[in-house]
């Protein structure tokens, strides 16, 4: 979406040249949307610009008037300004204009409205518009105004590419996602946009809109560090920060069981999270759960409806976790192809959502996966592959990734046999990591070489206790079999419920073969993928001496002290 301010930006001296109007044009015929963000009042705007049918949403008063072009409808953002003032600035001979929200006047009359705003004890602002001066309540401006505008019309503020001249376009640009300025913009607002243009007022525009519609603006990705999302650092520089860019990248997080990927996953959801990126995690086996920051779809117990998972992503605020835990293993595969390309056909109505998220990616984007479409194939940038085995997933899948984020002891190999699945050269690699919280970081279109980094922490540990494990039914390879020492027993456990009751009822010598293997406390570590358990069913295994029913009942208590489990 295209955010312009009007005066000194698509208008030169009031007017919108002919060949800038044939710009918009081109815009709105490309599917995008057009807003007008201005300080005039309406019936002005109206008078010297009679176009304004061309814009979804008209933003007026600075910020406090929301105008629909299509149902001739104003909504008021703020109230009214205040009599009282009014009467002041006539007695105080202030010339002004007032409109629905906002006072206009001149310099150099700033000094006698904001005396009048201070005595009258006011929660009023002063904003600046090269000589113009505009009061309003505190707290609106271009950017709250545009934040309506994208609310009336479920869009966020992160597909929004802002254009602006003067001071009160300050919050127009920091509320978009890349911000510009034109050649005659004033030097402070230049200083703080993202691009400037070589041309001037509405060519300006057209600058713009010509590299809008040459590739979406990706040529300027690099230049918005305002909303990169931080990996982690470079090993041994502790200043050197590495990022990936907010969107249009594809990443693949991958690693052994409890080498570090969650923790990496986890990292960037949160940073998404906190700047409002909107995501669609699928989640097969009910990790992120209850994770902070998303609403969830789907229970150990009932599957996600997918028609509820795409109306909550209607909103740009929400963003979504699709828990497959009740979906019986071999099914997961045919949910998710369904309800992938309709995720897909959303993104090209909104733009989102920005990230999808697939963990367990080799299990619902197998090798013989392919997409339906070379549509559906162009547009599957914006994913987040999280898996075990990269060389299981699906070339199709693959190929786009740019971004490989891989951990533990065989990152190395991992990287190569992801280069391998896209046959690409694989990167140098002069370290690898060596200890928990590091990875190799490689950038495939930019560098021949990985990067080791220290990842980022995640602020708060993913909650674990959530039916996933303690009901969830989990794959035969992650499973616990009671075997007992002469392997007379197969008793499978395929999550903590059945283990325990199953430890329940096996035999002392089973029980304690196990413990002094211990076998639990790597089950924990390896399939659960809780080292804070396997810690402290460590503590138990090193007492193997004691009772068998001690221990038992040790090991129950250090499961149920983390996990729900089922009465």
């Amino acid at each position: 979406m295209l955010a312009a301010d009007y005066d000194g930006t698509l208008a030169a001296n009031g007017r919108v040249a002919r060949t800038t109007i044939a710009a918009l044009e081109r815009v709105r015929a490309s599917g995008r949307r057009l807003i007008l963000v201005t300080g005039r009042h309406l019936p002005d705007l109206k008078s010297v610009f009679p176009l304004l049918d061309r814009f979804q949403r008209v933003v007026a008063e600075n910020g406090g008037l929301l105008y629909d072009p299509a149902n001739n409808e104003e909504l008021m953002l703020c109230e009214a300004p205040p009599e009282r003032l009014l009467a002041v600035l006539r007695d105080r001979g202030v010339p002004f204009v007032v409109g629905r929200t906002v006072i206009a006047t001149w310099e150099p009359h700033q000094g006698t409205v904001i005396d009048a705003i201070r005595e009258l004890g006011l929660d009023s602002q002063v904003i600046f518009n090269k000589g113009a001066v505009m009061v309003l309540p505190s707290a609106v401006n271009k950017g709250s105004g545009l934040g309506a505008a994208l609310k009336s019309l479920s869009l966020s503020a992160h597909n929004v590419v802002g254009i602006g001249d003067a001071e009160n376009d300050h919050a127009l640009l920091t509320s978009c996602e890349c911000g510009f300025a034109v050649a005659n913009a004033l030097p402070a607002l230049k200083e703080r946009a993202d691009v400037v243009t070589h041309a001037a007022d509405g060519a300006g525009v057209e600058e713009l809109i010509e590299q809008l519609l040459q590739d979406d603006l990706a040529q300027y990705d690099s230049r918005l560090q305002r909303h990169a999302i931080s990996l982690g650092i470079v090993a041994g520089a502790d200043h050197q920060e590495i990022k990936i860019g907010p969107c249009r990248s594809s990443v693949m997080i991958a690693g052994a069981s409890a080498s570090g990927k969650s923790t990496v996953a986890a990292s960037i959801l949160e940073q998404l999270a906190a700047q409002q990126y909107q995501f669609c995690l699928i989640d097969p086996e009910g990790d992120y759960e209850n994770f902070a920051g998303a609403l969830a779809f789907g229970t150990g117990k009932e599957p996600p409806d997918p028609v509820a998972v795409l109306n909550s992503l209607r909103s740009p605020d929400n963003s979504t976790v699709v828990n497959l835990l009740a979906i019986a293993v071999k099914e997961r595969p045919e949910y998710f192809s369904q309800l992938l390309p309709k995720l897909i056909e959303l993104r090209t109505q909104t733009a989102r959502p920005h990230w999808i998220v697939i963990d367990e990616a080799h299990h619902l984007l197998p090798t013989s996966w392919s997409p339906a479409s070379s549509t559906l194939q162009s547009e599957l940038g914006g994913m987040i592959l999280i898996t075990v085995h990269p060389e299981q997933i699906s070339t199709a899948a693959l190929i786009g990734v740019d971004v490989v984020v891989t951990t533990g002891p065989s990152a190395s190999d991992t990287l190569r046999a992801f280069a391998d699945r896209v046959q690409a050269e694989p990167p140098s690699v002069s370290v690898v990591p060596s200890q928990p919280g590091e990875a190799l970081v490689w950038f495939r279109q930019q560098s021949p070489e990985a990067i080791l980094v220290k990842t980022r922490e995640t602020k708060a540990e993913r909650r674990r206790h959530r039916r996933q494990y303690a009901e969830g039914d989990l794959p035969r390879e992650r499973s616990f079999f009671f075997s007992g020492p002469e392997s007379k027993l197969h008793l499978r456990a395929q999550n903590l419920n059945t283990f325990l009751q199953l430890a329940e009822g096996v035999d002392d010598e089973t029980w304690l073969y196990h413990l002094r293997r211990r076998d639990y406390s790597k089950w924990f570590e390896q399939a659960i993928k809780d080292r804070e358990l396997a810690k402290e069913a460590s503590r138990v295994e090193q007492e193997w001496e004691q009772p068998a029913a001690e221990s038992r009942k040790k090991i129950k208590q250090v499961v149920e002290t983390r996990y729900t489990v089922p009465a």
